[in-house]
């Protein structure tokens, strides 16, 4: 299985060469959500694939032949095509690889996860502006009312679901694609968006249960030095925690 913690590659690096066959190459960085939602289905299907991450301060040049503005996540396979943008990313592996399913075969499911994801999509925003406004010292209470009714809203639907995850009751592609903002909470400093929905945080906790997300758990310590050094504008942030 991949090196999830290697050193990140910047300007002036060369490129790393082709993906071998049998394998699928995902362009990452460690502390980006939306990189981590398609690691989680890499791991989640057992897919062997290798993590080249990117120094989102200093990309290399020869990124942006793969990612026209220089995003990640990418994914690379042994042909040479590129898939990006997360929820496609997390998609097309749940369709090229075998093993277990992660999207519903229902049709009906299917369209039901889309729409759920639709209703999360304040949510990436919310967080990351509740942590941009307390690393800079501003009001944030606003901000966080409104995340607080965002989690609500998934609430509710949990509640009239009457399940524990949000694909059913197991977890399934809408539940990794949901995980990463969540996993941010207390790192973020805003695990009390959450205190007020026993159904949500009962399903975070079943989430820290799941192998795949446990294998890429990040310490707090680690995710912690990243930002400080992320929020001084230092490229040496996204190494943070590497000893070599």
């Amino acid at each position: 299985m991949a090196n999830e913690a290697s050193r990140t590659l910047g300007k002036g690096s060369v490129y790393p060469g082709p993906v071998p066959e049998g394998l699928i190459r995902i362009y990452s960085m460690r502390f980006c959500p939306y990189a981590h939602r398609t690691r989680l289905i890499l791991r989640a299907k057992g897919i062997r694939h290798e993590v080249i991450n990117i120094n989102l301060r200093n990309k290399p040049e020869w990124y942006y032949t793969k990612h026209p503005f220089g995003q990640i996540p990418v994914l690379e396979n042994s042909k040479c095509q590129l898939i990006y943008e997360s929820v496609i990313a997390c998609e097309y592996l749940d369709d090229a690889y075998p093993g277990r399913k992660l999207c519903p075969y229902d049709p009906y499911e299917r369209a039901r996860q889309k729409m759920l994801l639709d209703l999360f999509r304040k949510v990436p925003h919310l967080t990351k502006e509740c942590l941009v406004a307390l690393r800079c010292g501003r009001e944030c209470t606003n901000l966080k009312l409104a995340l607080r009714q965002e989690f609500s809203t998934l609430e509710e639907i949990l509640g009239c679901q009457n399940t524990i995850f949000f694909g059913g009751d197991c977890i399934s592609m809408i539940d990794y694609l949901f995980w990463p903002w969540f996993e941010r909470l207390d790192v973020y400093g805003i695990a009390d968006c959450v205190t007020h929905t026993p159904a949500l945080r009962l399903w975070i906790e079943a989430m820290k249960q799941d192998p795949a997300v446990c294998a890429l758990l990040i310490d707090k310590n680690i995710f912690l030095g990243f930002l400080n050094l992320y929020f001084q504008n230092d490229p040496e942030a996204f190494d943070y925690g590497l000893s070599c």
